[in-house]
């Protein structure tokens, strides 16, 4: 019997955590205040919210191309648009196919499709969950556009060998930063590395304008048609009177959300070195502790820690990932089960049931694909264990050294209770 103050929440026991944590949702754990305000109040004042005629995106744009060290940066309505733009540049043709990783939001699919592509979705590397490079080459064929990299968690794929896979192939590689803004691989910002990055500023994210999005390029008309004009409409707004080039959709950010982002940019360091000193401290605590690893970062890259996640060897406990998830809850922990779930991408009903434009199931099922698509359980074996076995932790950059010590009563908590009695 375990003793009453060791009894778990979830079995009528006290909880760990008794008041809320720092969290995104709230100014609680958010880096906001009088520079955003400052800047704000001047958009109001100019009496002018539209990029279409203010100068805050520009500068917005020019900053974040400045701070990565790229050419051309475009500003967006959301990291989901900032894919999509990457996409229209590219230009595929309907049943072309783009490499994707299972382990993503689907905010990295959704473009794909609308553009008509298809997603062709390759398992992942059981270190650090993101796109396995020994994997790549085999999902290669004639109709292969582009490889979507997803840096998952704010944790680098493994760049290098992706890189010289895409050349060797002659393949567009799109960074998808959504999760890994100023991550490191081996002394490269990711999104500099491939041929376009793409990054959100959604609530959650390192720094936030509520919604938005970037997209950074090396170069311009790559594909005979400037970056700029495929958020907008293909319209050439340097020239009098309209005209449209291409279809492209309207992912205008406004001025007042450049106006945050660009207070926002200045508090990257702090933000990123807190949420490191956060992790490092978890780390440290929960260090040799059986059942539970962190998932991985490869040597020679810095981690900027979207989320915390840590691998449950569940031959160490008697309940399953859903029952340990369930408890930490109970202890007042907020955490998921895998990412993008307990399951990936493809096994959700949009994918896995063609649940696209009206009852066609394009463009799984276009006569222009090679093959009729379809996505079974089982495709990628490495995600879908990865799903049942991952606590995810959301993360950010006010939680401090007492708040972590809490954290990880709680994690160790749990994880006593569940090996009492487990072989």
């Amino acid at each position: 019997m375990m003793k009453a103050m060791g009894r778990l929440a979830l079995e009528g026991g006290p909880k760990t955590i008794d008041s809320p944590l720092p969290t995104i949702r709230n100014a609680s754990g958010r880096t906001i205040g009088d520079e955003e305000l400052k800047r704000v109040q001047r958009v109001l004042e100019s009496g002018n919210l539209a990029y279409i005629y203010g100068q805050t995106v520009s500068e917005f744009e020019s900053s974040f191309a400045r701070l990565t060290g790229v050419d051309h940066a475009v500003a967006v309505s959301s990291g989901t648009a900032a894919l999509h733009t990457a996409l229209v540049y590219l230009n595929p043709d309907p049943g072309d196919e783009i490499i994707v990783s299972p382990i993503t939001d689907m905010g990295s699919v959704i473009p794909i499709l609308y553009q008509q592509a298809v997603p062709v979705f390759v398992d992942v590397d059981d270190f650090n969950q993101n796109l396995d490079p020994n994997l790549l080459e085999s999902a290669i064929s004639e109709r292969t556009r582009a490889i979507m990299v997803t840096h998952i968690f704010g944790s680098p794929a493994d760049m290098d060998p992706i890189m010289e896979i895409a050349r060797r192939h002659n393949l567009v590689v799109i960074e998808d930063c959504a999760q890994a803004h100023l991550t490191e691989y081996r002394g490269k910002i990711v999104g500099t590395i491939g041929d376009l990055g793409c990054f959100s500023f959604q609530q959650s994210k390192h720094i936030t304008t509520g919604d938005g999005g970037m997209v950074i390029a090396r170069e311009d008309n790559r594909f005979e048609r400037p970056l700029r004009l495929c958020f907008d409409k293909g319209w050439p707004r340097e020239k009098p009177g309209r005209d449209h080039r291409f279809l492209a959709p309207n992912y205008h950010m406004t001025e007042l959300q450049a106006a945050v982002g660009l207070a926002q940019m200045g508090k990257y360091s702090s933000v990123i070195s807190a949420r490191r000193d956060a992790a490092e401290e978890l780390d440290r605590r929960l260090s040799g502790e059986t059942g539970i690893t962190p998932v991985g970062t490869l040597p020679g890259c810095k981690q900027t820690y979207f989320y915390y996640c840590f691998r449950l060897d569940l031959s160490r406990f008697r309940v399953d990932g859903c029952r340990f998830v369930s408890a930490l809850r109970a202890e007042g922990l907020e955490c998921e089960l895998g990412y993008p779930g307990p399951i990936p991408l493809y096994l959700y009903p949009m994918i896995r049931d063609k649940k696209t434009f009206g009852s066609s199931g394009w463009p799984f099922t276009s006569p222009a694909a090679r093959q009729q698509w379809e996505y079974p359980a089982g495709l990628c074996p490495v995600a879908e264990q990865a799903c049942r076995e991952t606590v995810v932790l959301p993360w950010n950059e006010r939680l401090e050294r007492h708040h972590i010590a809490l954290v990880a009563e709680a994690i160790l908590k749990v994880c006593k209770a569940y090996r009492e009695g487990c072989a």
